[in-house]
């Protein structure tokens, strides 16, 4: 390969440059294509590894990906959850109710009344004396009616008065009953009778303590199947259902107050509660 020295400057390889104006020699013009593709190249890269999350390597590294989070709870803000616990407890009734009363029948108003307020008050007395206050007996209906026959005629009238009572004593209600209707005979009439607690405030505390343990249960079992746990609740309500124990049946009376009582069985009544309760979701 030929060399040209000009001027004292260190040889050219030919063909590298051009002789110019006072015999010195001029540097070609050298277009770098590689140099400005692989700028455009390196910058197209740090742009891509930011917009998906990578590094960046530099020069001499290899390239090592890094996850980049951009959400740190799996929960919309102010999610809840409603779910419904119930539970139900037994408790005995210390209460009997029961409605007893007197139908007559006469050939006039009057009479038919008449005899129906004698037999009322003898019925009342036999009440009485069994242990029945007469803060446990109310008056719930009196009323006269006419009687016809098939032809719409007239054949006399009835009377029929009822009381509602109320007993505490429920081991004294068959005796009371049968009493009762030893006293006025075949004129008597009895209707349902229905048990009850009178004081059902520590039945229901454990009803609820449990109805609200069963609903934190179900609540937690959702929560953690969606990969949530519970928050603050946000809202309780409760519906109680304490419904007496109704007795219905024919009602063997005995010959005589003192010979027999009517039997009667209290058992256990049920008491249930059920709760609603929302709680708030967090991640």
């Amino acid at each position: 390969m030929d060399e040209l020295e000009v001027d004292g400057a260190s040889p050219v390889t030919g063909g590298a440059g051009f002789v110019g104006d006072e015999g010195r020699v001029r540097p070609t013009a050298r277009r770098r294509p590689r140099r400005h593709t692989l700028i455009a190249g390196g910058v197209a890269l740090i742009v891509a590894g930011a917009t998906a999350g990578f590094a960046v390597p530099r020069a001499g590294h290899t390239a090592r990906p890094i996850l980049v989070s951009h959400a740190s709870t799996n929960v919309q803000p102010g999610a809840q959850i409603t779910v419904t616990g119930a539970a139900t407890v037994h408790g005995t009734p210390d209460t009997v109710s029961f409605s007893i009363g007197v139908q007559t029948t006469a050939s006039t108003a009057t009479s038919a009344l008449s005899e129906n307020n004698s037999e009322m008050q003898t019925l009342e007395r036999a009440l009485e004396g069994k242990g029945v206050t007469a803060s446990e007996i109310q008056t719930s209906s009196l009323n006269i009616s006419t009687n016809t026959d098939s032809s719409g005629n007239i054949t006399g009238f009835s009377a029929g008065d009822d009381l509602d009572v109320t007993m505490s004593q429920v081991s004294d209600a068959g005796s009371a009953l049968d009493a009762a209707a030893d006293s006025v005979g075949n004129d008597v009439s009895l209707y349902g009778i229905s048990f009850s607690i009178s004081n059902t405030s520590a039945l229901l505390a454990t009803a609820r303590a449990d109805a609200m343990n069963n609903a934190r249960t179900e609540a937690d079992q959702l929560a953690a199947g969606a990969g949530l746990k519970l928050g603050p609740v946000v809202k309780i309500s409760d519906q109680e259902n304490a419904e007496p124990t109704y007795s219905f049946g024919p009602i063997a009376f005995g010959a005589a107050a003192s010979d027999a009582s009517v039997p009667l069985e209290q058992g256990t009544q049920p008491i249930s509660v059920q709760v609603s309760v929302v709680y708030t979701l967090v991640g």
